[in-house]
């Protein structure tokens, strides 16, 4: 609308114009070089308005006959770059088709037409990649480092092939200049962190966090970061007391629920004389995650107090989250410690139905402190060896005894405080012992130590073990009753987790009992 009421307006104006000389009519003399003319006004612009067209025509020609090399040469430029272009898409489709011949065949035709284009030096290199060429591949991605706008795309690609390669160190150097970049990429940031962690550079690994931070949600980065200072707090313990201490304060107020970060503050401010904030610490760490560590750190809030003292305070941290078997557990640790059987017994009462592992030897405990009975020392023994497992440091199949900040795949805060994979939904079938005839009381004895073991007769190989009650002569020959089974047969879990790499501190996972841990244990009972 805006151009037909400028045309309009133009044309009003010539009209208005034309009107005006018409009006006012004139003549005009030119005399030039002997000669005279004579003419009116209006021919007279006409003829300079002419001329100007003549002149302006004229020089176009002159101007498009200077520049026809240029044009020539930019048209076969362009007629190149299309080519160029189609070699390209068709290489790109066959890459993505899966046919390396025709992938190859577009990249060197790509190469030729358009050498230096990005999109090019990709083809090449995704097609070096497809025919296994890892030289021409790298070759590829270091031309694109050479360029600003194919940098990082290259970088990026030197990376995936030094992986591809496991050749950590080219990989480590890739990602880190990645990460020079302003701003960095992710997969830099993150790669030159988890280098950074497995190396145990907690100092580099927090830089590395800070750059990334833009990259992460909020409550992402405050806990990365906490497990990061928990870590550098550990590593100083021994070093620098007073940069653990404010490293492992931070990490608290960052994630509260970090059960390392809570134990370890709670003890270094009780050994600094600061009970009152140790105890708001660990109280609001217990509420969030109820864990063996918090409660023993807040047992020892005051070295010096008695164990009757320990258990009242055990008591009061407990109630605080009823109905959690850590805190009944805590509170049955704290009860054994003062004698207290009574109370000891009625925190575990809740458990007793179906104990975890732990309940069971806390019972084993309690009995043997408190009766010295031996047989019932060993019936919550083997009530323990088969019993459900209890949460554990776990991360990648791998249990650990402590936690650690990186995971044995070297994940950052890969450890989780949970029951570990093969003790879930397993069943544990147990050695049945066959029925024995009733015996007269005279041999109805105290049980001892030098009673034959109990051989279960396994059949079937082409099927699962089937399990066929073994033979009477098994019984104890002091006895006239069947032992209470204790063996559990149990399946190793299906992916035990990689080999963690670690030395002592990680064990690999398994549904049942370390071998012959809890025999030992059950053994040193009668000593």
């Amino acid at each position: 609308m805006i151009r037909v009421v400028l045309f309009l307006l133009a044309v009003a104006v010539l009209a208005a114009g034309f009107v005006w000389l018409a009006d006012r009519p004139g003549d005009v003399a030119v005399t030039w070089m002997g000669y005279h003319i004579e003419t009116s006004v209006m021919v007279a612009a006409l003829a300079v308005a002419v001329l100007a067209v003549v002149l302006m025509a004229l020089w176009a020609i002159v101007r498009g006959i200077m520049r026809s090399p240029e044009q020539a040469a930019l048209f076969f430029r362009h007629r190149r770059a299309m080519k160029g272009y189609l070699a390209i898409s068709r290489g790109l489709i066959a890459v993505g088709a899966g046919d390396l011949r025709s992938a190859r065949r577009s990249a060197d035709e790509a190469a030729r037409l358009s050498p230096g284009d990005p999109l090019a030096l990709l083809l090449s290199a995704q097609s070096a990649q497809m025919a296994g060429d890892r030289g021409g591949a790298e070759r590829a991605f270091r031309e694109m480092t050479r360029r600003d706008d194919t940098r990082l795309l290259g970088l990026r690609g030197l990376y995936i092939e030094a992986q591809r390669h496991a050749d950590a160190q080219a990989a480590r150097l890739a990602a880190e200049e990645a990460g020079k970049a302003s701003p960095a990429p992710v997969w830099a940031g993150q790669a030159v962190l988890d280098y950074r962690c497995a190396a145990a550079d907690w100092a580099g690994a927090l830089e590395a966090l800070d750059r990334m931070k833009g990259a992460l949600e909020k409550a992402d980065y405050r806990r990365k970061r906490a497990v990061l200072l928990t870590a550098r707090a550990l590593a100083l313990e021994t070093i620098d007391r007073d940069a653990a201490r404010g490293d492992v304060l931070e990490a608290v107020k960052l994630a509260p629920d970090l059960v390392p970060a809570a134990a370890f503050a709670g003890r270094r401010l009780a050994e600094a004389g600061e009970q009152r904030k140790a105890r708001r610490i660990l109280e609001k760490a217990w509420a969030l995650s109820p864990h063996p560590d918090i409660a023993e750190a807040y047992a020892d809030l005051r070295l010096g107090d008695s164990a009757r003292e320990r258990l009242a305070r055990m008591q009061k941290l407990a109630a605080q989250v009823p109905g959690q078997r850590e805190g009944a557990l805590a509170v049955a640790h704290a009860a054994l410690d003062a004698r207290e059987f009574a109370a000891a017994r009625a925190a575990l009462a809740a458990y007793l139905a179906a104990p975890t592992r732990r309940v069971a030897i806390l019972m084993a405990q309690i009995e043997e402190a408190e009766h010295g009975d031996e047989g019932r020392v060993r019936e919550w023994m083997g009530r323990a060896m088969r019993a459900a497992g209890d949460p554990a440091w776990t991360a990648d199949g791998v249990v650990s005894e402590r936690w650690m900040p990186v995971s044995p795949n070297g994940r950052l805060d890969g450890f989780t405080w949970k029951v570990p994979l093969a003790e879930i939904g397993v069943t544990r079938p147990v050695i049945e012992i066959a029925p024995l005839p009733p015996k007269p009381a005279a041999e109805n004895m105290a049980l001892t130590p030098s009673a034959p073991p109990v051989t279960p007769v396994l059949q079937g190989e082409a099927e699962p073990p089937r399990i066929v009650p073994a033979k009477p002569a098994a019984r104890s020959a002091t006895l006239g009753i069947a032992v209470e089974p204790v063996i559990p047969l149990v399946h190793a879990p299906d992916d035990p987790g990689p080999d963690s790499g670690l030395e002592n501190d990680p064990v690999a996972e398994t549904a049942s009992p370390p071998p012959r841990a809890p025999w030992q244990r059950f053994m040193q009972l009668f000593r």
